[in-house]
C-alpha cells in the first residue's frame, strides 16, 4: 500500500499536532493539515521548520464542505487522519450542540465528501485509499472495578462528547458497511503528554500548581483512568493508517491505571522535585488540592485492553506512566511562554460552569 500524503484534520490541536511533528520527523509523508482553530487549536504547537515542504496548513472547519472539496481536489489525499472533535467532557455538559455540530455533522461532511473522492479514484489508489476515524475509549461508558474495554465492547456513553463520538463511529462504521469506504477505527484511553491545552487534569493540575492557585479534583477523586502517553499514541495511529485491516477497529491504551486524586498527588511531589523554588508557602504544593462537587454523568472507572495492536500490529507503549509524567511535567515547565501565551487569553485555569 502506497500512502504518500495524508490530509489530517484537527492536526493543530494536542494528538494531531503530536501526529503531525511526529510524521515530518520520521517519515517522508506530506502532510495537509486542516484545522478551525478554535480554542485548543495551536499552530504554535507544530514547531514547524520552514525548511520542511511537507506541511500545508488550510485554516477550515470540517462542516465547511466547500473548503473540504477543496483540499480535497488540490491535494488528491492517499488516506485520511480524522482527529477533528470538540472533546471536552465538561464544555460539552454546557453546551452540548458544539459537539454534536463539530463530531457528528462534521464526520458526516467528511465521510460523504471522503466517499465521493474516493469513488472517482483509479483502481490501484482506490484500493489504498484509508478513511482512519480516531475516537475514544469514552463510548464504552462506565467499567466496574474489574474488566477492560475491547474492540467489541458495547456502547454504552455517558456525556454529551461520549455520545458524540459514538454517533461519529457508527457513521464511519455505515459508510463502509453501506458504500465499502475502506475505514478503520481506533478507540483510546486518556492522552497526556506536551502541548495539551490547560483544561485538561494533567496540565490543569501543573499549571494552578506552579501559579499557588487551588487544584480542584472533583468528587474525592477516586475515577479511575487509563494514561497513554501521545507520543505513544501517534505512534499508534501511523502503525494503524500503514498496516491496519480495512473494516478493523484498534483499542489503544496505555496500561497505566491511576485514579485522579493519585496523579494530582503524583504531579505535586515531582514538582517538588523539579521546582522546590515555586512551592507554595505552606511548603508542598499537595496542599493545593481540594475537592468540589463532582460533574454530572462522571465514569467512574476507563480501562483498555490493547491485547489486539500489541499482537497483530506490534505495538507497545514505550512509556509508563512514572517517565511519561516526568516528561510532561519538565516539559511545562520548560516550555512557560507556550502556556503563558494561552492563559494571556479568554481561558483562565477555570472549569466551566455545568449546573
Amino acid at each position: 500500500m502506497s500512502i504518500k500524503t495524508i490530509l489530517i484534520t484537527g492536526g493543530a490541536g494536542f494528538i494531531g499536532s503530536t501526529v503531525i511533528r511526529h510524521a515530518l520527523k520520521h517519515t517522508h509523508l506530506r502532510i495537509i493539515n486542516i484545522d478551525a482553530l478554535t480554542y485548543a487549536g495551536n499552530l504554535a504547537s507544530l514547531e514547524l521548520d520552514p525548511k520542511n515542504q511537507n506541511h500545508t496548513f488550510i485554516h477550515a472547519n470540517i462542516c465547511q464542505q466547500d473548503l473540504i472539496q477543496k483540499a480535497f481536489d488540490t491535494y488528491q489525499p492517499d488516506a485520511i487522519m480524522h482527529l477533528a472533535a470538540e472533546s471536552h467532557v465538561d464544555r460539552s455538559i454546557s453546551a452540548p450542540l458544539e459537539f454534536l455540530t463539530t463530531n457528528v455533522m462534521g464526520t458526516g461532511i467528511l465521510l460523504e465528501t471522503s466517499r465521493d473522492y474516493w469513488s472517482n479514484l483509479p483502481p490501484d489508489r482506490k484500493a489504498s485509499f484509508r478513511f482512519h476515524h480516531i475516537s475514544t475509549d469514552e463510548v464504552f461508558g462506565s467499567l466496574p472495578e474489574k474488566g477492560l474495554f475491547h474492540e467489541e465492547s458495547p456502547y454504552q456513553p455517558n456525556s454529551p462528547y461520549s455520545a458524540s463520538k459514538a454517533a461519529s463511529d457508527h457513521l464511519v462504521r455505515s459508510w463502509h458497511k453501506t458504500y465499502e469506504l475502506p475505514i478503520i477505527i481506533t478507540n483510546c484511553s486518556n492522552n497526556y503528554g506536551p502541548y495539551q491545552f490547560p483544561e485538561k487534569l494533567i496540565p490543569f493540575t501543573i499549571l494552578n500548581a506552579l501559579r499557588g492557585n487551588p487544584i480542584p479534583i472533583y468528587g474525592k477523586g477516586e475515577q479511575i483512568r487509563d494514561w497513554l502517553y501521545v507520543e505513544d499514541h501517534a505512534r499508534a495511529l501511523l502503525d494503524v493508517l500503514h498496516n491496519g485491516i480495512v473494516g478493523e477497529t484498534y483499542a489503544i491504551g496505555g496500561r497505566s491505571e491511576k485514579q485522579n486524586i493519585v496523579v494530582a498527588q503524583d504531579i505535586c511531589n515531582l514538582l517538588m522535585e523539579l521546582a522546590p523554588e515555586k512551592a507554595p508557602s505552606s511548603g508542598h504544593y499537595a496542599d493545593l488540592i481540594t475537592h468540589v462537587t463532582d460533574r454530572p454523568g462522571h465514569d467512574t472507572r476507563y480501562a483498555i485492553n490493547s491485547d489486539k495492536i500489541e499482537e497483530t500490529l506490534h505495538w507497545k507503549p514505550q512509556e509508563n506512566f512514572k517517565s511519561g509524567l516526568t516528561k510532561t511535567v519538565q516539559w511545562y515547565l520548560q516550555n512557560q511562554q507556550w502556556w503563558d501565551n494561552i492563559l494571556s487569553g479568554k481561558y483562565r485555569l477555570a472549569r466551566p460552569q455545568t449546573e
